[in-house]
């Protein structure tokens, strides 16, 4: 495995990811065969958390709390929202915020740069525009791209550590945290669990994906990745992973269809159209949920081959590339672990993309 020197410093298509855990329930009576769980829509996607440590249901109630609490504060056009009073307050004065949403900041603006821009948290007023996976989504002007385009520039946001403010340096700025929001909750979700005293549990938020602990044989869980042409159901194949985040996007999560041409939600911040190369699908697989939504959007500007150059920098973080001709690529720390189990697939070597 190439030795991967740049280190996750920070705290990183609506999909159904298939996670097996077989089992019987262990002598000591800790560990149940059937998990509690409860599955509820919210943020847009359907959250389910599976808990199989007996006498831990209460966890649960816990975790929705935690889930609740960042909702409120992270959702943009959520009446009352810090994110909104930030947007609000652009290019008039720094809004001061929880120690929640500043960190979320702070990860977004990092992303952004070493992604050299094609990640943008402040990607906003494009995705106003477009409005994709809203029913008055719509195909921009290109006048109205050119109009807000010059507000995308993570750069111009300024951050005070001491008195934890947020200043958007222009009107018209705004932030859009969507595509980090799902991965840090799924983390503090896993915390909560953590700390009520849960050890063995599945944390799924759509596309975002986090196994707490072993399965119920204190094995590996395995993890099915989803087939990125459908909406949801079959996979691709699988992988053996514990204590880690899957997160997985695609371009037929979420599009909106204009004269017969479908334009998916993953936008250009630099060109103000839906990124086009050769990914349909990538799987983020690494220690926090909130580090692979981030690598996901920022590998779709690249293509395949920049994509897995891209990820190959970063310590303890792999991905699986899914091409539009359904071919599969893998990272050099997949390739003993990663399972092809569907045959309109074919697993390739990165030397074979040209």
């Amino acid at each position: 495995m190439p030795n991967k020197k740049l280190k996750l410093g920070i705290g990183i298509f609506l999909v159904l990811l298939i996670v097996s855990a077989c089992g019987k329930k262990e002598e000591k009576g800790q560990i149940l065969t059937s998990p509690y769980s409860r599955r509820e829509f919210m943020m847009g996607t359907v959250i389910n958390i599976k808990v199989y440590n007996e006498g831990k249901e209460s966890a649960i109630d816990a975790a929705y709390h935690r889930i609740e609490e960042l909702d409120r504060k992270i959702t943009v056009s959520e009446k009352g929202s810090e994110v909104d009073a930030i947007n609000e307050a652009a290019g008039k004065e720094p809004v001061k915020v929880s120690d929640d949403v500043y960190y979320l900041i702070q990860e977004g603006l990092t992303y952004s740069a070493s992604s050299d821009g094609s990640f943008d948290s402040t990607i906003g007023p494009l995705t106003s525009l477009w409005h994709i996976g809203f029913d008055d989504a719509k195909k921009p002007t290109q006048a109205e791209i050119n109009q807000v385009l010059p507000l995308i520039d993570y750069q111009k946001v300024t951050m005070d550590d001491e008195n934890k403010t947020v200043f958007l340096q222009e009107a018209g700025m705004e932030l859009d945290l969507g595509s980090i929001a799902k991965g840090y909750i799924a983390d503090e979700v896993a915390k909560v669990l953590e700390d009520e005293g849960v050890t063995k549990a599945i944390v799924d938020l759509g596309g975002n994906l986090y196994m707490v602990g072993t399965n119920t044989k204190d094995k590996d869980w395995s993890v099915g990745i989803q087939d990125p042409f459908l909406t949801r159901g079959e996979i691709i194949g699988t992988i053996p992973e514990s204590n880690r985040s899957i997160v997985t996007s695609g371009i037929y999560e979420r599009f909106v269809e204009v004269d017969g041409v479908k334009y998916h939600h993953l936008l250009d911040p630099k060109t103000g159209y839906p990124f086009t190369n050769d990914i349909v699908g990538v799987s983020i697989v690494s220690n926090k949920s909130i580090d692979g939504d981030a690598l996901s959007t920022a590998t779709f500007s690249k293509g395949i081959k920049g994509g897995m150059a891209y990820i190959e920098q970063f310590e303890d973080v792999e991905a699986i590339f899914v091409s539009v001709d359904k071919e599969v690529y893998i990272t050099s720390g997949l390739k003993d672990k990663f399972k092809l189990t569907n045959d309109n697939f074919v697993l390739k070597d990165i030397k074979d993309l040209k």
